[in-house]
């Protein structure tokens, strides 16, 4: 059994694993749970799968020497996408990675269409070629890069505004593809984009169903620490960033309110 003190490890190249972290409190509301935030390396969309693989795995090798988690979290669909097994073979814990869902997707989709939007590394992953091939068999999935809503997504957390223009183009793009409108469930395929939720809804109208995989990643890992204790935390959660702390100014008030502390360098 894991130390009742040892924390759960969430890894995410920026703040989109807070949408899992959000979905995580509301099925494990008192487990100590570490932020890691690679800001340092965001974002991961435009880099190689070699890259991503390396920084990945080489981070998360140093941070689970350091902290010692129960479990680690890979809150990134594009590093989990190229860097799930790897990472794997490198921690002795369990390890729970981010997938686009395409498989709850498949299931809500009345017209058969269904949208798909990711960074530039995920949308081109033979992970996703074959999640296509075991869920959506008999569907049409039409994938979009959209990195610019990586950042858009950043900086909404930081008070910032969205620039629609981006939304719209994401938006304009997937109804070309379709030809005929069809598109009825849309794919958030990069942890940050549920950020965004309130604007796509604008964008693509109250007919579209957005489908992330939070809720399942936080079940997932609820059921894999089943039974184990959690000692009281003596403190706020911690939140922890690559590179210079001031890549985190901005996100006090968004850490504040989900209890963590404030933002560590690593």
């Amino acid at each position: 059994m894991a130390d009742p003190a040892a924390p759960i490890l969430l890894f995410d190249s920026g703040v989109g694993g807070l949408t899992v972290y959000d979905a995580l409190r509301k099925v494990m509301p008192d487990a100590p749970v570490i932020y890691a935030a690679d800001l340092a390396g965001l974002p991961y969309g435009n880099k190689t799968e070699a890259q991503i693989a390396a920084r990945v795995a080489g981070l998360l090798g140093r941070m689970a020497e350091r902290w010692q988690p129960r479990l680690a979290c890979i809150a990134c669909n594009t590093a989990s996408t190229i860097a799930l097994g790897m990472v794997r073979d490198v921690l002795e814990i369990p390890v729970v990675g981010t997938v686009p869902a395409i498989k709850p997707a498949a299931a809500l989709t009345q017209t058969g269409t269904i949208g798909l939007v990711g960074t530039e590394a995920t949308i081109r992953q033979r992970y996703v070629d074959d999640l296509e091939t075991q869920f959506a068999q008999g569907k049409r999935l039409l994938r979009v890069a959209a990195p610019g809503l990586v950042q858009a997504a950043e900086a909404k957390l930081r008070g910032g505004s969205v620039d629609r223009a981006l939304i719209a183009d994401v938006r304009d793009r997937l109804t070309a593809m379709a030809g005929d409108g069809s598109i009825d469930t849309l794919v958030l395929a990069c942890t940050h984009f549920p950020l965004l939720s309130d604007e796509l809804a604008a964008a693509f109208g109250p007919d579209v169903a957005q489908v992330d995989g939070a809720a399942g990643i936080a079940r997932r890992i609820a059921h894999l620490l089943e039974g184990q204790s959690f000692a009281p935390s003596p403190g706020p959660n911690r939140f922890v960033v690559t590179g210079p702390l001031a890549g985190a100014a901005g996100l006090e008030g968004a850490l504040a309110a989900r209890g963590f502390g404030s933002p560590e360098a690593f």
